[in-house]
């Protein structure tokens, strides 16, 4: 997986000072978040659910091995065929090779962040492939020759002009004085062209939501019915997925739907749940000739045995994502990975390296939002902090970092020397916060008060000055 993570502090400065991905995101906070929250409460059940979900895919990933045998059981027994890939290049080569065995000049895509994750896109045009998105977002990132910068909202860093000057550069064949003002427009315009696409394709590729064991079926939840058009119209369907994405049973696969569109959207259920089983049997209506699902490992068994394997309950909801105030700061282009956010953080440096990903899990407050929306109950800061350790014991962290954690330690083993100090700091604060309350200014702070004020302390000195002020006051009945 190629990552530019390595450029995180340089894409954060450039997306701090871009006005157009800060109203964008506004929509966010505002959209997604409450949408959830609404949804969340409407259901009696749902903390119960996120029980229930989370046991789940903790029960297939202890017995993955068999679970993925049963699924290609299945998938063979109603007439598909299986293929296994390690990395990204055996996951191109597999999609490359079915294609070419069926004489494919153009593809349709369903929306896939797997199919992000190992490059398809350009592995099938270095092959002389035409890929076409078929997603809406998808497509607008693909004409402006981007990357998704979100899980379920690949274009939400675009303005509406922005996308209406893309469609006028790569759609000459409409009337150059046609409006595009409306959202209505965009999708009309969106609409017609790809018709044509869906028609003429000869393979489509959509991801999985979920892989079931227990029939050979692959789950895709959509909002626009693109997956529908892309996977039914061509003669051969092929499913890219990762092998995280099974659980054993429809029924289990009931229960974590409950949990995936409120978590993602705040709808009850998206409008499209499509279920895969097999090629177009006789007497079936419509459907593919052929049927392939290729199974993506790509780092990820090497999570199975380690403080990260929880990261593999993700159902790629976002939810993380729409609550985490780094992302809504700086956007997921700046993260230099297809996954951003909180899961992005804990899986990049899983699935790449450390080494390139090392900014990533410092790139959170560890406020624990994202642990409280999550509806696999992964304990994402949690896995921060694990990173957070590796990278110092690796020597990766700055110098000044891995100093500063040492002089910490040495204070904090001294309980007198802490108190201390910290008594002394929080006095220099107060005094340099006067009657404000806060700090333009503060050493060691330069770069968080270039951008805005740090609260003063309290005058009542320290956190335990106060505790044991407040225990002395019970003690005397005040």
């Amino acid at each position: 997986m190629h990552v530019t993570s390595r450029a995180f502090h340089k894409n954060v400065r450039g997306a701090v000072a871009d006005p157009n991905l800060r109203r964008s995101l506004a929509t966010m906070k505002t959209g997604f978040r409450a949408n959830r929250a609404k949804a969340a409460a409407a259901l009696p059940e749902f903390e119960a659910l996120r029980d229930a979900g989370a046991a789940i895919k903790d029960r297939t990933l202890a017995h993955l091995d068999h679970y993925l045998e049963r699924f290609e059981a299945r998938v063979e027994e109603s007439g598909g065929q299986v293929h296994w890939a390690r990395d990204g290049d055996e996951a191109c080569r597999a999609v490359l090779d079915i294609c070419r065995a069926h004489a494919a000049r153009m593809v349709t895509k369903g929306k896939s962040m797997v199919a992000e994750e190992i490059a398809l896109n350009a592995a099938l045009e270095a092959a002389g492939i035409q890929p076409v998105e078929t997603d809406l977002g998808e497509y607008i990132i693909q004409l402006r020759g981007e990357v998704p910068s979100h899980i379920i909202a690949p274009a939400i860093h675009v303005r509406k002009h922005q996308v209406a000057d893309s469609f006028r550069e790569n759609h000459p064949q409409f009337p150059a004085d046609r409006p595009l003002e409306e959202p209505r427009d965009l999708l009309d315009e969106a609409r017609a062209v790809l018709r044509d696409r869906f028609l003429t394709a000869d393979v489509g590729i959509t991801g999985a939501n979920m892989l079931v064991a227990e029939t050979g079926s692959t789950i895709i939840v959509t909002n626009e019915g693109n997956g529908d058009l892309t996977q039914l119209l061509p003669r051969v369907h092929i499913v890219v997925t990762s092998i995280e994405k099974v659980v054993p049973t429809l029924e289990d696969a009931a229960t974590v739907l409950r949990l995936l569109a409120r978590s993602a959207t705040g709808q009850p259920m998206a409008s499209y749940t499509t279920l895969s089983t097999g090629p177009r049997r006789p007497g079936d209506a419509d459907g593919p000739e052929h049927f392939h699902v290729v199974l993506l490992d790509n780092g990820r068994s090497r999570m199975l045995g380690t403080e990260f394997r929880d990261a593999l309950r993700c159902i790629r909801c976002a939810a993380c994502i729409n609550h985490c105030p780094i992302y809504g700061a700086v956007g997921g282009h700046a993260y230099g990975s297809v996954y951003p956010g909180p899961i992005g953080s804990v899986i990049t440096p899983a699935l790449a390296s450390l080494e390139d990903a090392a900014a990533l899990p410092n790139a959170s407050t560890l406020c624990g939002r994202c642990e409280a929306v999550c509806p696999m109950r992964i304990p994402l800061p949690r896995m921060l902090r694990n990173w957070r350790e590796h990278e110092v014991a690796r020597r990766l962290a700055p110098a000044r970092v891995r100093w500063g954690l040492r002089l910490w330690s040495f204070a904090a083993r001294r309980p007198a020397l802490y108190r201390a100090g910290t008594g002394l700091v929080a006095r220099l604060l107060v005094r340099l916060g006067g009657r404000r309350g806060r700090l333009a200014r503060a050493p060691l702070a330069g770069a968080w008060t270039r951008v805005r004020d740090l609260p003063a302390p309290p005058a009542g000195g320290t956190f335990m000055d106060q505790v044991r002020i407040k225990q002395s006051k019970a003690r005397d009945g005040r």
